[in-house]
């Protein structure tokens, strides 16, 4: 089963939705970038790199590899082909009680 926090975030991405990034994001979030080399931290930040993530993962498909939980992170797998090349990765996500994600790797 998919937690809801994933399921919003899914939504989000599939229907291009990202000013809905801000009522997903903890106001403390932390993104972290294989191509930058610091955590970004805070939400406007955070969303500025999900936003742009979006335009490049779509169409996509989730997997998870953990159980639901709001004290880890999820690993979450995805596929998607991007201008004819397939792509394969994988997103961790960490979200607190209030079901907004505080992590994004």
């Amino acid at each position: 089963m998919t937690p809801p926090v994933i399921q919003r975030w899914i939504d989000i991405i599939d229907n291009h939705r990202p000013e809905e990034l801000d009522g997903l994001l903890a106001g403390d979030a932390v993104f972290y970038s294989p191509a930058v080399f610091s955590p970004q931290e805070g939400k406007a930040k955070t969303a500025l790199y999900l936003g742009a993530a979006r335009s490049c993962s779509r169409p996509r498909t989730f997997t998870t590899s953990a159980s639901g939980s709001a004290s880890a992170p999820q690993c979450w797998s995805f596929a998607a082909t991007v201008d004819g090349i397939y792509v394969n990765g994988v997103d961790m996500i960490e979200w607190n009680d209030d079901e907004k994600i505080v992590s994004f790797k």
